[in-house]
């Protein structure tokens, strides 16, 4: 009897059809031999934060990434360039209102400009530009200012009219009215400066007055007057 029990202890210890049962049993998740009734406790579901056990659903599916359109990449560039343009304008333009009637009838007080401040960093300044250009006397201060003279012209004005290099300037910009009878120069346009006037002559602070304009202290070509509406437009 006792011998008996020994050998069938052994067979079943040893027997590798039981074991490759129980081992089946065990990755399947199903009862183990040893406790019948049990699952395994490596593949069972863990409870979650609640005490309660999970259910063994599966997960859900991702939905299929969606690869970006011809549409799709075009607005995105779109929406990129109109964004550095953008800074592009606020970097190289900004709008002023002129205060005072220095340049009346062409920009008269109260108008809104636009300066372009690039112009001049790869161009040349050209006689007849308007410009906004630092106060000589305090720098803080702008200027609005016709230039009249370039680097190494012979400036001369007398009863009201300008001559640079012995020829009468055509100014249809400056009013019959507005011409200083009484103003008289004769100057040479030094190296890097300018001379510049006011449209308004007898109205005017200007080179007649603080001397020529180093050219550092030119900030910008006026382009357009853009207010009034009525009065909007280039500026000549």
């Amino acid at each position: 009897m006792g011998l008996f029990s020994s050998k069938q202890s052994t067979d079943l210890t040893q027997d590798p059809g039981l074991g490759n049962d129980r081992r089946r049993d065990d990755r399947q998740g199903g009862a183990s031999p040893a406790h019948p009734g049990r699952r395994s406790s490596l593949f069972s579901p863990r409870p979650d934060s609640s005490g309660k056990r999970r259910s063994e659903r599966p997960f859900p599916a991702l939905p299929p990434r969606r690869r970006p359109t011809l549409v799709s990449l075009a607005a995105g560039v779109a929406a990129k360039g109109s964004f550095m343009l953008l800074l592009a304008w606020a970097l190289c333009f900004n709008f002023s209102e002129v205060r005072g009637g220095s340049m009346m009838p062409g920009i008269q007080d109260r108008d809104r400009i636009l300066v372009d401040h690039v112009s001049y960093i790869f161009s040349s300044v050209h006689r007849g530009d308007v410009v906004v250009m630092r106060y000589p006397m305090d720098p803080s201060v702008d200027y609005v200012k016709r230039v009249v003279g370039l680097p190494g012209d012979h400036v001369q004005i007398f009863d009201g009219y300008v001559w640079v290099n012995e020829v009468l300037l055509d100014e249809p910009y400056v009013a019959a009215a507005a011409n200083d009878p009484y103003a008289f120069v004769d100057t040479v346009v030094q190296n890097n400066c300018y001379f510049v006037l006011g449209d308004n002559r007898i109205r005017s602070s200007d080179s007649r007055e603080f001397g020529q304009v180093p050219h550092e202290y030119l900030r910008g070509k006026v382009r357009m007057r853009l207010w009034p509406p009525l009065r909007a437009g280039m500026i000549q």
